[in-house]
This record gives C-alpha cells, sequence and structure tokens, in this order.
C-alpha cells in the first residue's frame, strides 16, 4: 500500500463526480472526507485501506495464548503507549 491522500469535498460535489470520485479512491488511493455545512459528514476510502478497529484488537487478544511473562510485558507496552500516544483531535482528518 502506498502513501494515501485525504481530499475534502462537499457531498454536493462528491455526489456530482461520484464515479470519478470512486475511481480515483481506488486507483490513486485517495481518501475524500466529505463535507456538510462545511463540517466532516462521512469518507469515501479505497478498499485496501487498513484500519483496526476497537472490536478486531479484542478478537485477536481473545484468541491470543500468551504465557504470564508475555501478558505481562504486553500490558506494560499497552501502559506506556496510553500515557504517550494522543487520540487525534478531530478522527475525520
Amino acid at each position: 500500500m502506498g502513501f494515501m491522500k485525504k481530499t475534502s469535498i462537499t457531498v454536493t460535489e462528491a455526489a456530482r463526480n461520484f464515479a470519478d470520485c470512486v475511481n480515483r479512491a481506488h486507483y490513486q488511493n485517495v481518501t475524500f472526507v466529505l463535507l456538510k455545512n462545511g463540517e466532516p459528514f462521512a469518507r469515501l476510502v479505497p478498499d485496501n485501506e487498513k484500519v483496526c478497529v476497537g472490536r478486531d484488537l479484542a478478537e485477536v487478544l481473545a484468541k491470543a495464548k500468551l504465557n504470564e511473562s508475555e501478558a505481562r510485558a504486553w500490558h506494560r507496552d499497552l501502559t506506556a503507549a496510553r500515557k504517550v500516544l494522543k487520540a487525534p483531535a478531530n478522527s475525520w482528518r
């Protein structure tokens, strides 16, 4: 997967140019942030975009067979990551 480009357009622009937006998302790896009344409203993303949501992570962790030292190390890493990682102020951008 290459570099992902983001483009903000209005919902009206996306509707008028839907086929072009779909093609650009697929062939040029462009993510469209659709704006309604100037605010992010929805996204059109390439199908190859890799996203891990909490539910996916929970399913993988439920199946993981960690021994005690691995589990402690994982918990320690998670705690450290939570201290330094910040959620984006606006998840739409």
